[in-house]
């Protein structure tokens, strides 16, 4: 084929056509591909979610219903009591659901589950590293902390 020859220059021009054309669909391809892999992510993430979209509703229609009950009616101090302690055993069971569980009440210092937010003196000695009180209680999910417990702690200041 020579520079002249006019049948070469149509035929590459063709290819060229050609592999643009090509390019266009296989991008329009990964677009429409990119598109539905952005709503099933979407869809799947909603799915994934829902459940427990649903059971926090669920609480907060307890909640209301607790404020209401407030609102409309003088209860007594126990009954205040009782309802609110049913509104947590209410969200634990929540957590449950989704296997999130708080942690067993120890007596002693656990750096790996427990955070000690204050410090406390004893002149017991064996009472060092004891948790006098729990500020927030910690919680597991699946074998792994999800958030560790913050105490206050007793440490034994030797007498000089």
């Amino acid at each position: 084929m020579s520079e002249s020859d006019p049948a070469g220059i149509q035929e590459l021009k063709q290819l060229i056509a050609d592999k643009l054309s090509e390019d266009r669909v296989r991008e329009k391809a990964f677009d429409q591909l990119y598109e539905e892999l952005r709503q099933y992510k979407e869809d799947f993430l909603f799915q994934a979610e829902k459940p427990l979209l649903l059971d926090l509703l669920l609480f907060y229609d307890s909640l209301n219903w607790f404020q209401e009950s407030l609102i409309k009616q003088e209860m007594s101090p126990d009954v205040v009591a009782d309802s609110f302690q049913y509104l947590i055993d209410e969200f634990l069971e929540l957590l449950y659901r989704r296997d999130v569980v708080p942690f067993e009440s120890t007596q002693k210092f656990d750096r790996k589950r427990q955070k000690a937010v204050k410090v406390e003196p004893t002149d017991d000695a064996g009472a060092d590293q004891t948790i006098k009180q729990v500020l927030k209680r910690g919680f597991n999910r699946s074998d792994k902390i999800l958030r560790p417990e913050e105490v206050v702690i007793l440490r034994h200041k030797k007498k000089k």
